[in-house]
């Protein structure tokens, strides 16, 4: 580190671990188009969670939100517990997930509150000099006091000037598709979306699974600035006045003049709620930004590791049908997805058990890819299917 570059101190995060912090409440319950607008979001075609005459006939007998649902209501895509103290003149980018569900599903009318707590922290070398990697559980609990799902968020938090320096000016123009290519792209998209269909509200059964199996491709994007606002739109704390907003010091975490602003600011969102919006002011307008983006180390606008995290899920649950459930998964992630790029998920069945709990499960090692072959996201998942008989 040059001797005039600021003290990358992390100390500040000890006096937090371990302690419950502040959420912020949702102010009504979730509505079926509050559903509806997460999947259209995610890319997740899965009829069962938007078309109320396909989900009159499933398991559920009405319209229920997908695993990775629990997040929309959260004020900060679960990172909030994994992004506590300061840590002076500093950026902040998603470094993966890990899930647990435990069963209870989401319809309209229900509400979920989110008890977080922050958890550790290491600090280590990277690209971008001395690193913190912070990470944070959240605990997902419906109205009942049902536990939906546990979500360790891990957050990447390294020095504000390491970011620009490290931007790949290589990669600021976005890539441009011939017509012929969008048409390969429809259909391979399409292809992962007919697969549902096929299974419709069948099982998929445990026994018909086998170690070595590959999971179907399943390809969206190519991403832009539109679909990023898309995604960031899908969350509850997106739209002004729908949660009892807990207070937020941005620059006291540490976050630069610049990347701080007022968002998710409860006062100023009822004085000037448009300086509120994390997808023009504040940390999160690197995003749709390529002003910004680069700034924090980016080439240009990309999207949420928390989309990243859902994607993941999506993907695991829509192949193992409504019968079937992701118990556990881990996604690392290693890159963005940039605008103007695709994404392309894959999986293949690494192990087939039956756990303590009389469980049937299969393990997959899933991998997340973009067009040129560089991982954005790769980890873990134990799926329960249905057995025969």
């Amino acid at each position: 580190m040059a001797d005039n570059a600021p003290e990358f101190d992390c100390s500040d995060i000890d006096q937090h671990l371990g302690k419950v912090m502040e959420s912020s409440p949702m102010r009504e319950a979730f509505s079926n188009t509050d559903i509806r607008r997460w999947v259209h979001a995610m890319h997740f075609a899965n009829l069962v969670h938007f078309d109320r005459h396909f989900a009159a006939e499933s398991r559920w007998g009405k319209l229920v939100a997908p695993q990775s649902f629990p997040i929309v209501m959260d004020d900060g895509h679960g990172t909030a517990p994994s992004c506590v103290g300061c840590i002076p003149d500093s950026h902040l980018l998603f470094g993966g997930d890990e899930f647990w569900h435990y069963g209870p599903r989401i319809f309209a009318g229900d509400t979920i509150s989110n008890e977080r707590i922050p958890f550790d922290y290491a600090v280590k070398d990277t690209g971008f000099g001395p690193t913190c990697f912070q990470r944070g559980d959240n605990y997902y609990r419906n109205q009942n006091g049902e536990l939906i799902s546990k979500q360790r968020s891990t957050a990447i938090r390294y020095l504000a000037a390491a970011g620009g320096d490290t931007v790949n000016t290589e990669e600021f123009d976005e890539p441009e598709w011939t017509d012929e290519e969008m048409d390969e792209f429809d259909k391979r998209r399409f292809a992962w979306v007919q697969m549902m269909h096929d299974l419709g509200h069948k099982e998929r059964w445990w026994d018909d699974v086998n170690v070595g199996d590959d999971l179907p491709e399943r390809l969206f994007g190519p991403h832009t600035v539109s679909s990023f606002a898309t995604e960031w739109r899908s969350y509850l704390f997106a739209v002004w006045g729908t949660l009892d907003r807990r207070e937020l010091d941005l620059a006291a975490l540490g976050f630069t003049e610049e990347m701080a602003g007022h968002e998710n600011d409860p006062v100023m969102e009822l004085i000037n709620p448009f300086l509120t919006d994390g997808a023009y002011y504040g940390p999160s307008r690197g995003h749709q930004f390529a002003k910004y983006a680069r700034k924090i180390g980016m080439p240009r606008a990309y999207g949420y590791g928390a989309s990243m995290g859902a994607w993941v899920t999506d993907y695991l649950a829509g192949w193992a049908g409504e019968h079937g459930m992701v118990v556990h998964s881990t996604a690392n992630y290693r890159g963005p997805a940039l605008s103007g790029d695709v994404t392309i998920q894959t999986a293949e069945v690494v192990d087939k058990m039956v756990d303590e709990d009389g469980r049937n499960l299969i393990q997959v090692r899933h991998v997340m890819k973009n067009q040129k072959g560089t991982t954005m996201c790769n980890g873990f998942a134990e799926i329960e299917l249905p057995k025969k008989g």
